[in-house]
């Protein structure tokens, strides 16, 4: 297991309570939820899986055929009528169980057994109110459907309100469980070859497993998105079907955003993605932020509608950027990976990076422990004044702004006059624009640091590396 440590914490802490628990593990599509909660109860007494798109008779069917683990001398379990009268038997099996320690029940991808009118939910709130909660039992329940779970199940009044005793949000490798993970697998990669692979589909554990030893990055992301063989060629078809009901709507955002990499607003959204601009467009956007598929950058000016989405999964993204559309034949040479259409995007992806690792910069920049937000700041253009906009601000609470500044690049990044007259007016027009008292710095976040020149003396005031971003954060 990498990783994972706060996670596996709240699962061990469940083992040596005095109370009954019931724990929900949250997370998207092939994140690792099955695998953390198999590793850490390595004996679970009963499990349930639910099985995609069946009819109630067909999970009920399945729940019979798996109560027979309970007790393996018992031949056959008819199928029940109804999730009351399967957890009604499920409360018989357990009760001829011997046991010492805590019994552990888990019910996997819990969207697919609690389809609409399917009563799975109060039978099971039932089943804890009128048993589980008086007994040493820890009741984990888990999907993918993240949006539908915290819907569902961790808000709904009904059902299992209140009943939830731990909530786990399972979230892809940071870089650092990135490079731990691949080190576990006998992979040495340098941290270089690393980004490389975490910008093209992120720290998805599954998507991870298909690194191969001897390889490098360009390689690998040849093998694994272009070709019509790889895991992540078409994985995209069946990722928001997986996880939404009627996923179109998303998707159509879900492309809008890929569509300017630097976020939009929720007006820009309905008019790129023709989804209506009411409560609809309001829940699907709630739904793929709850799922991790994007986040908000909220403005610093605090005008609502300001607030920036932004598409961070980065699977997603280059997807919709290079994989649609080609044939599925292998690049046969690097010229791809030389293109401005690359050169630019990596630069937009090596952002979003640098914003969800928000916590190790802070560490680097040795504010860890201060309070702070970080936001967006946009300024519309006038007739006397250009436009701008600033994706990542650290407000601090010690009198300092820092305007965080990316910069993806194979060497030592060195300022250039133009670059540097443009971060000058940015700083100038943001602290116009923004009336702030507050001492602002300029902060670098790049990939081998900073060859300093005439230019950036003066000017950059705190550099941020790659290898920050590997740093386990103490700030997550």
């Amino acid at each position: 297991m990498v990783g994972r440590y706060n996670e596996i914490a709240i699962l061990q802490e469940a083992l040596i309570s005095t109370e009954a628990e019931m724990i929900a593990v949250v997370g998207r599509r092939r994140v690792g939820k099955t695998f953390l909660v198999r590793t850490v109860y390595s004996k679970i007494d009963f499990e349930l899986v639910g099985v995609p798109k069946a009819s109630l008779a067909e999970q009920l069917q399945n729940f019979s055929i798996q109560l027979r683990s309970l007790l393996p001398d018992v031949d056959h379990y008819p199928r029940p009528s109804s999730w009351l009268e399967a957890f009604n038997l499920l409360t018989g099996a357990l009760e001829q169980q011997e046991h010492t320690g805590k019994q552990i029940l888990f019910f996997d991808e819990l969207p697919w057994l609690a389809s609409p009118r399917s009563g799975f939910l109060e039978a099971m709130g039932y089943f804890w109110n009128s048993w589980a909660s008086r007994k040493k039992v820890i009741v984990v329940i888990s999907g993918s459907a993240a949006s539908w779970m915290i819907r569902k199940v961790i808000h709904h009044k009904g059902g299992l309100h209140n009943r939830i005793t731990k909530r786990i949000y399972l979230h892809p490798f940071t870089l650092a469980e990135t490079e731990d993970y691949l080190l576990s697998s006998a992979i040495h990669l340098d941290r270089y070859q690393i980004l490389l692979l975490y910008m093209c589909m992120g720290g998805v554990p599954h998507y991870l497993k298909e690194i191969k030893q001897g390889m490098s990055a360009i390689q690998l992301i040849n093998k694994i998105c272009f070709s019509a063989q790889g895991l992540l060629f078409d994985e995209f078809d069946k990722l928001y079907p997986s996880l939404f009901d009627r996923p179109q709507q998303h998707i159509a955002i879900v492309r809008a955003l890929a569509s300017k990499a630097k976020g939009m607003t929720h007006e820009e959204i309905a008019r790129q993605s023709s989804v209506s601009s009411g409560g609809t467009l309001s829940t699907i956007l709630d739904e793929l932020i709850q799922s991790g598929f994007i986040s908000t950058s909220g403005p610093l000016q605090k005008k609502k509608k300001d607030t920036l989405f932004r598409l961070t999964d980065q699977y997603s993204l280059f997807y919709l950027r290079f994989i649609e559309g080609h044939s599925g034949r292998e690049v046969k040479d690097n010229s791809f990976f030389q293109t401005q259409q690359w050169i630019t995007w990596t630069g937009y992806a090596f952002e979003n990076i640098a914003i969800s690792h928000v916590g190790q910069i802070k560490d680097a920049l040795q504010i860890s422990g201060m309070f702070s937000v970080q936001g967006s700041y946009v300024v519309k253009a006038k007739e006397t004044q250009p436009g701008i906009q600033l994706d990542f601000l650290i407000d601090r609470s010690d009198q300092t702004i820092n305007i965080c500044e990316a910069k993806f690049y194979n060497t030592e990044y060195e300022v250039a006059s133009g670059d540097a007259k443009l971060l000058r007016n940015k700083v100038s027009i943001f602290r116009q624009a923004s009336k702030t008292r507050k001492h602002i710095f300029l902060s670098l976040i790049t990939t081998f640091g900073l060859k300093s020149n005439q230019h950036s003396v003066g000017l950059i005031d705190q550099v941020i590396t790659m290898d920050d971003l590997f740093t386990p954060s103490k700030s997550r």
